[in-house]
């Protein structure tokens, strides 16, 4: 059985049910997972993933108040357990739970070496037996010790619950780097086996084509950036389906371009919904990576680039943000799902009962539907007139990836001229409840700031909003999906709810008379998902690139190593923010370090183009 919590592609006719029992049957492995954190990694201990969520522990259920801590495969632990280590004569014992004699209960079953042995409860046993394989305190003679691990050939077991046998729980990924402890822990060892706490930093991605003017894609290609974050060489794998298309390596903090073919079956035409199988791309590093993707690459009229999260920190619950169809061009707006594993169920559930869309797929014509999707397939929904996909809410059984956009729209609708947008969605686990906005700076006077349209989406039912300073719009939102909308402003803002929102900015188009550039899309990053350090990708080919930056006040910040001193504040938040024009003069590398935590966009315009994306965030859990 091959398994693939966060790391391995198995064949399509895998199915991995018995995953679904690790978080069952070994809670303590929640503690573990491939997770990024600036590339920091342990390559000596490894954790096995659970295949439900790429998130840290971060709180213990323990009643013995023992607290542990797991980042970049260190480990402490501080133990205060009530267990009384005095003898029935109040003295102290030497001796543990796995001996007889000391306190042990009547009828504890402890261990003596592989001799299970049975306590009277007054020092003494009432009965023992010689075990064939292991015994097990609490549970006797066994075949294996419950979370004791082994190799089998290149995938990791671990021994369950019960003590009954060993059960595959992951494949010790060679195109991660990869290899199984075989003769030690029987777990994954390598760069990319423990990576610290959940963010944009992972080993393993799923780039997806989205819908693209037909026409613009000709002689411009479909691309990956990929900056390697780790101090050592990273060797990049992309597949598609069985079919490896290249193997590249990326010098260590440095940016690799990728060009790939466009996929016909998710970037032409405009509906209907459809299923692509094996549409998606698979990206996998040996080493710590970020991704970002760009449709298309080269600098034109009609660009959009998103920000890849690796799969750890995919997750099944997700909420959409996008654009309505436009009626003037016969566009539509659009979501896809992604999944990672055989044998995903992916439900989806608009906005407001229903909104107007091309079925197709398992999808029906209000946007409803429950379709079964396998590793690397591909679920394109498009809207139809009057419709729009804000809102729509994405479950599935196991962690998927969601995009949202538009094939080429009008910001505001009815302004000059259309562009398009894509991003991908923050699992709804990685919301927070408060966003700071602002916008970008015009071109070719950015002493000016653009105009942005704002969107504000709940995630759950019975939400309440509060800006300060106050914005012109509702200030409660009934249900989930529900959303208001800013129109074009250049306020600068804070966004805060009693239950997790999800922001969107929207440039205004070239014709809103906000300099040059037509309509992006950016996810705005909360404040509590912030990082002191960065390595992003900026195409050289635009007019300008800039990277805003929104930081505590009295934050130490540089760009490429040039310290950045020109922040202006955010009213009284306590954060400022800084638009900084990147250099093109180089290879599109960048890097952002800071003292404090802080919050990155990347953007690139000329004349009708433009690109938008968040540079990178933290992806930790954060309760709702």
């Amino acid at each position: 059985m091959d398994w693939q919590p966060c790391s391995y592609r198995p064949p399509r006719s895998a199915r991995l049910s018995a995953l679904a029992l690790l978080p069952v049957l070994f809670p303590a492995l929640a503690l573990f997972g491939c997770n990024g954190d600036d590339g920091e990694s342990a390559g000596s201990t490894s954790g096995v993933t659970a295949p439900t969520t790429g998130f840290t522990s971060t709180e213990s259920g323990s009643t013995g108040d023992t607290d542990t801590t797991v980042s970049g495969g260190e480990s402490e632990s501080n133990s205060d357990a009530t267990t009384d280590p005095t003898t029935t004569d109040g003295t102290e014992s030497d001796s543990d739970s796995t001996t007889t004699g000391g306190t042990c209960e009547a009828g504890e079953i402890t261990c003596d070496g592989s001799t299970a042995q049975v306590c009277d409860g007054e020092g003494g046993i009432t009965s023992e037996e010689a075990c064939d394989s292991a015994c097990a305190p609490g549970l006797g003679c066994v075949e294996c010790v419950p979370g004791s691990g082994q190799c089998d050939g290149e995938v990791s077991q671990v021994c369950n619950d019960d003590g009954s046998a060993y059960v595959d729980a992951q494949l010790c990924d060679p195109l991660q780097g990869l290899a199984c402890d075989d003769g030690g822990s029987g777990l994954c060892l390598g760069s990319c086996a423990v990576l610290g706490s959940a963010s944009y930093i992972g080993c393993d991605y799923y780039p997806v084509v989205t819908p693209q003017l037909d026409n613009f894609i000709d002689d411009n290609p479909y691309a990956v950036a990929v900056a390697n974050t780790a101090d050592q060489t990273a060797t990049v794998t992309v597949t598609r389906g069985d079919e490896e298309l290249m193997m590249v390596d990326v010098a260590a903090n440095s940016v690799e371009l990728l060009t790939l073919p466009w996929v016909d079956d998710l970037v032409l035409g405009n509906g209907p919904s459809t299923v692509a199988i094996e549409g998606a791309y698979r990206l996998r590093s040996t080493q710590p990576v970020t991704v970002y993707q760009y449709n298309p690459l080269e600098a034109d009229i009609t660009n959009d680039a998103s920000l890849m999260l690796p799969v750890n920190t995919w997750t099944g619950s997700y909420v959409v943000v996008a654009w309505p169809f436009l009626k003037s061009l016969g566009n539509a707006g659009f979501f896809s799902v992604t999944a990672s594993e055989d044998g995903t169920t992916v439900s989806v559930t608009p906005p407001g009962g229903g909104t107007p869309t091309q079925a197709g797929g398992g999808i029906n014509g209000q946007g409803a539907g429950e379709v079964s999707l396998d590793a690397g397939d591909v679920l394109q929904v498009f809207v139809a007139a009057d419709g729009d996909p804000t809102g729509t809410q994405v479950s599935a059984d196991k962690p998927v990836q969601v995009m949202a956009g538009h094939e080429c729209t009008q910001v505001p609708t009815g302004t000059n001229a259309c562009d398009h947008l894509e991003e991908s969605m923050f699992p709804v686990e990685t919301l927070a409840k408060e966003y700071i906005v602002a916008p970008p700076v015009q071109v070719p006077d950015d002493t000016k700031e653009k105009a942005v349209i704002v969107r504000i989406v709940a995630s759950a039912d019975n939400t309440t909003l509060t800006f300060e300073p106050d914005q012109p719009v509702a200030k409660t939102l009934a249900k989930a999906g529900d959303f208001v909308e800013i129109p074009p402003t250049t306020a600068k803002f804070v966004v805060s709810a009693d239950k997790k929102i999800l922001v969107a900015e929207y440039m205004v188009g070239q014709g809103g008379g906000f300099g040059t550039s037509d309509p992006a899309m950016l996810l705005a990053v909360p404040s509590a998902q912030f990082r002191s350090d960065y390595l992003f990708f900026a195409e050289t080919g635009w007019s300008a690139n800039y990277v805003d930056i929104i930081a505590p006040d009295g934050a130490s910040v540089d760009v490429d190593g040039a310290s950045v001193d020109d922040f202006t504040a955010i009213g009284a938040s306590g954060f400022s923010i800084a638009h900084v024009k990147l250099s093109n003069a180089g290879d599109g590398a960048h890097s952002v370090g800071a003292d404090m935590k802080v919050g990155i966009s990347v953007y690139g315009v000329l004349n009708f183009g433009s690109y938008w994306y968040p540079g990178g965030l933290d992806l930790e859990l954060i309760p709702q």
